[in-house]
């Protein structure tokens, strides 16, 4: 049997393990759930399941469009952020060509790189940070796509409007840059980027959020993109059709309505950050400030072994073996309950 050498290359993505019962704070789920008014839509749809979604998305690009203040030929959904980094990169990158990113960030990013046999360069993360600088430094006349996580995953981190503006000013018209802005819901920082008001100015900029983490429907698979609609027609050649459900469709759609179920969400957030960093500097563990419903903390020990002491006292995290970082984890935001006893666990385990 002969593959192609780009495919061979590919590690399969490693999904987090959850114990049947434990606390799951590995996969940055929404701790409360779904938007309720997505869960009535969905009800509401389960009688008409024998008919092929739209396969235009057009009433959610509608209830995009009307969200933001764009028209819907911004907006292009997929059956999550994932396979939008697949759209960009078919689109985009031919065999050879160069797609840059940090280390120490999703692994997507590299994964939809090497699919369409691209190359992908690396500029070092620093104090957890993606360094806009360094990645610049890299542009060469090979490079055709940036994807940049703001704000971080696993680290929580993110670069300023400033910092974004100075980037976007020296990366070429032909260079594609993607912030991926899945936990920008959950942002609270005053200079975060207004990325959106940056399009019509930059028309190789592509912004990609997801309805899997704030809304709550992560089972449901649905992400989009928000770019120029000359951008979005070329992405629209290369996606299969009827590539979102018919239920993510119509929840995510409804989710944009359940404005209460995200500021809820967002006082949860904020009530867990606080809780754990609280702890974490009692415990003596160094962390990362977050702008996401996630925190990386150092823990002082091999994070494999800890995962699995953790696990089995009830509680599942996300160990950070495999983005190349042998003693941290990466702990959900959950409930008051559920921070509580994996603070608990945590100490015992110390």
């Amino acid at each position: 049997m002969q593959t192609k050498a780009n495919i061979q290359s590919i590690a399969p993505y490693q999904p987090g393990v959850w114990k049947e019962g434990a606390v799951k704070l590995a996969s940055n789920e929404n701790p409360l759930g779904s938007a309720p008014q997505a869960l009535a839509a969905v009800q509401a749809k389960l009688s008409a399941l024998n008919l092929y979604p739209d396969g235009g998305c057009a009433r959610l690009r509608a209830a995009l469009a009307e969200h933001y203040g764009k028209t819907p030929e911004y907006f292009l959904p997929g059956n999550g952020s994932d396979e939008i980094f697949h759209f960009i990169t078919a689109a985009f990158v031919r065999p050879g060509e160069q797609v840059l990113t940090s280390t120490v960030t999703f692994s997507e990013y590299t994964f939809a790189a090497r699919l369409f046999a691209g190359t992908v360069e690396y500029a070092p993360l620093a104090d957890g940070k993606f360094q806009l600088a360094e990645i610049a430094k890299r542009v060469t006349p090979q490079t055709r796509v940036v994807f940049l996580a703001n704000p971080n995953n696993p680290t929580g981190t993110y670069f300023t409007a400033a910092e974004f503006a100075d980037f976007l000013r020296q990366i070429p018209e032909e260079v594609m840059v993607v912030s991926d802005e899945a936990y920008a819901e959950y942002v609270t920082a005053a200079d975060y980027p207004d990325s959106l008001g940056l399009l019509e100015r930059h028309k190789n900029l592509l912004i990609t959020r997801t309805f899997s983490k704030i809304y709550g429907l992560a089972g449901l698979r649905v992400g989009y993109v928000m770019a120029n609609p000359e951008v979005i027609a070329y992405l629209n050649k290369t996606r299969e059709p009827f590539n979102v459900n018919a239920l993510a469709q119509t929840a995510a759609a409804a989710a944009l309505g359940d404005q209460e179920f995200v500021q809820k969400s967002r006082v949860n957030n904020e009530a867990g950050k606080k809780y754990l960093y609280a702890e974490f500097t009692r415990l003596g563990l160094k962390y990362f400030p977050t702008e996401a419903n996630f925190i990386f903390v150092y823990i002082g020990q091999d994070c494999v072994a800890a995962f699995q002491k953790l696990m089995d006292k009830g509680v599942t995290v996300r160990p950070l073996k495999s983005f190349g970082i042998s003693d941290a984890l990466r702990v959900t935001i959950g409930t008051p309950e559920q921070n509580q006893k994996f603070i608990a666990a945590l100490q015992e385990i110390l």
